[in-house]
């Protein structure tokens, strides 16, 4: 007798654990609302379809155990992000190239809202869930015509493993941040700034350049001219040790704007689109919310930034150039504080990179998507971006701030005509060159706009240089937490400072980074809140790392001591930690010594490295563990001092360890209420 295509019922081992397996990542994925659990599940309902095949094949039976468990694996799915999706429901067909709040495509873009991601989130499960259904009544029915029932519960099964990987490349793959969030913190602040904004307020013109090495400015020694940049300095003041906060971009912009160390706010590491242009993978990517952790995409938008506010407190706030820090919903910038916005969500080595321009979270793509494949006008494109912008509010009188984050030097660089071999340097050279003289001749419309003398003018870098650049013989680049990543150019000129820059044209010598700049703008801008009860008004309900940086400015003091050290951070790792001691404290423990550091210096910096992988690749399986550096006589790391002074190896070693857990402990860096 021939066999014939039946549905067992019957609790056997393997159907029935496969069965469990199912109904258990429904839960764990509706309780610990990750889409790393969304996706363990899709890849378990495309196992589970292959098995089905197997067991007709070999056994000629739907075994009802394993179509339950795909069943709730795929409900599950299906009410998480009807739940807590973060897009509209389509997944593959929210084309990033529509734009993700576009008035245009409101079904397709932006977050939608409940109605739109049941609609969109059934529509995609539906191909299964048919090919599914009509397996299970195939198998449990009776046909006249065994033949007619091999026949179509072959063709189910086989439809079941297609329209899985369909769901695998359309289904949704962004939801809510799960973590603790900070919106009414965030609110209460932003409420209480006073909104006394004036014309004679200054103005801010920050300048963030991208992997330019603390060596690729001529202040700062290099081998070619950069006078637009430097003349920052000589008109203000230039700094010999300022850090970014961290040695990659996306967690360097982070710290530039939340004045907080990235770890606080998932974004410790390069953040990467979350859009795809090219077929058959998903338009949707999910690399960033499962590398940083709690579902983030970006800069999350409970972190209160510079823009927002200065913004709050009546400035016209723009940025112009890169991003990098998010692109679609919270994360975008003019949802982030920014009145609006030209220049890429992305950084130029990614796909897709195109510019747009962005106004109220809602961007149309400015120059097509295929222009920037060649980014040779890339610096003159931002250029009259932002100086057509600068020209409106100095002639509406309205104070601005305004971010100028160039894409350049980062790999791949590219320079326009008319300054291609004009270095004899390379294209590297040639860019940098562009970017100065494109400068000078923005500086010049400030200076014809009657506003550069009180704008406060900030030059610095996100981090080391990459591939070419110069760290001026400090060891590393970017990516690493020794000096060359880190150490990186700052500069800041105010014509009009009464004294809040001390002399102009001189050097500061003690150290600073990248958090201290947030809270050094809002005290010199002035920024007070509460009815003008309180100045220099900064955020309450979180810890805000960076320090002002005003006493530095003013006499080089020392701002970073034990009580407020500066981090060097590699993902979750504190790598190392550095602060400036007197040299009087280290005198009383280490009395006999009589070494020129101590003779010749009233302060010593310090920098601690708990571990760190050896920056030499011919010896890359080896660490630099409890290494212990003066930075004040050996700016190289070249030594290590542990076992010259011990204790203080032990010290810096406590107050990183204190630190660490802490960060672990509080990973938002939230304040608590006590009352």
């Amino acid at each position: 007798m021939k066999s014939k295509i039946t549905l067992d019922k019957n609790k056997k081992v393997f159907p029935i654990l496969l069965m469990i397996i199912g109904i258990g990542l429904a839960l764990a994925t509706l309780v610990v609302r990750l889409n790393i659990m969304a996706v363990i599940s899709v890849a378990y309902c495309c196992i589970i379809s292959a098995v089905i095949i197997l067991a007709l094949i070999i056994k000629k039976k739907v075994y009802a155990p394993i179509i339950y468990g795909y069943a709730a694996a795929c409900i599950g799915i299906i009410v998480y992000y009807i739940i807590w999706g973060a897009d509209a429901g389509f997944g593959a067909f929210t084309s990033g190239l529509a734009g993700f709040s576009s008035a245009d495509h409101p079904w397709l873009t932006g977050e939608g809202n409940f109605g739109t991601r049941l609609l969109g989130n059934l529509l995609l499960a539906l191909p299964s869930a048919i090919a599914l259904w009509g397996l299970f009544f195939t198998a449990r029915h009776t046909f006249k015509k065994e033949n007619l029932k091999k026949a179509l519960s072959g063709v189910l099964s086989v439809l079941l493993v297609g329209t899985s990987i369909f769901y695998v490349l359309t289904m949704n793959l962004r939801s809510d941040p799960n973590t603790e969030r900070m919106w009414d913190g965030q609110d209460d602040y932003l409420k209480n700034i006073d909104k006394n904004a004036a014309a004679d307020n200054p103005n801010v013109l920050v300048i963030l350049m991208d992997d330019l090495g603390y060596g690729d400015v001529s202040i700062n020694g290099s081998i070619f001219d950069t006078p637009n940049i430097d003349s920052i300095g000589e008109n203000g003041l230039n700094f010999e040790n300022f850090y970014s906060s961290y040695s990659v971009c996306s967690p360097a912009r982070f710290a530039a704007m939340t004045g907080r160390y990235p770890y606080r706010g998932y974004a410790d590491n390069v953040i990467y689109p979350t859009v795809d242009t090219f077929s058959p993978f998903a338009s949707t990517r999910i690399f960033n919310s499962v590398e940083m952790g709690g579902n983030a995409d970006g800069m999350l938008g409970d972190e209160i930034t510079v823009a927002e506010t200065f913004q709050a407190a009546g400035y016209s706030t723009g940025l112009f150039g890169k991003w990098h820090l998010g692109d679609y919903g919270e994360y975008l910038p003019t949802n982030q504080g920014f009145d609006y916005f030209y220049g890429s969500h992305y950084v130029n080595d990614m796909n897709p990179f195109y510019h747009v321009r962005e106004e109220n979270g809602e961007y149309t793509i400015a120059r097509g998507t295929d222009e920037l494949k060649d980014q040779s006008q890339a610096t003159e494109w931002i250029h009259d971006e932002i100086t057509g912008w600068i020209t409106e509010q100095a002639q509406s009188g309205s104070p601005f701030l305004a971010y100028y984050t160039t894409p350049w030097p980062h790999a791949p660089v590219y320079v326009g005509d008319d300054f291609k071999g004009t270095s004899g340097m390379g294209t590297y050279v040639d860019c940098i060159t562009e970017f100065d003289s494109y400068l000078g001749q923005l500086f010049n419309t400030m200076e014809e706009l009657g506003v550069l003398e009180n704008t406060i003018i900030v030059f610095t870098s996100d981090n080391g240089p990459a591939l070419e650049g110069s760290t001026n013989e400090l060891r590393g680049g970017k990516y690493l937490a020794y000096e060359g990543g880190q150490k990186v150019p700052f500069m800041i000129r105010w014509d009009d400072a009464n004294g809040a820059l001390g002399t102009a044209g001189t050097t500061r010598k003690q150290s600073a980074t990248l958090v201290d700049l947030y809270p050094t703008l809002v005290e010199l801008c002035g920024i007070s809140g509460k009815g003008g009860t309180v100045n220099a008004y900064m955020p309450e309900d979180r810890i805000i790392d960076g320090v002002s940086m005003t006493p530095l400015l003013k006499n080089d003091s020392v701002i970073h001591n034990e009580e407020h050290p500066i981090l060097h951070m590699k993902r979750e790792d504190i790598k190392a930690i550095q602060y400036t001691v007197s040299t009087e404290s280290v005198m009383q423990q280490y009395q006999d010594y009589d070494y020129s550091v101590l003779k010749d210096n009233e302060y010593i910096t310090f920098k601690y490295f708990d571990r760190i992988q050896n920056d030499n690749s011919a010896f890359f399986d080896k660490y630099r563990t409890n290494w212990l550096h003066i930075l004040t006589d050996d700016s190289g790391e070249n030594y290590n001092r542990t076992t010259v002074y011990p204790e203080i190896a032990d010290q810096y070693h406590k107050k990183l360890d204190e630190i660490q857990k802490e960060f672990k402990e509080n990973r938002r860096g939230i304040i608590k209420n006590e009352s």
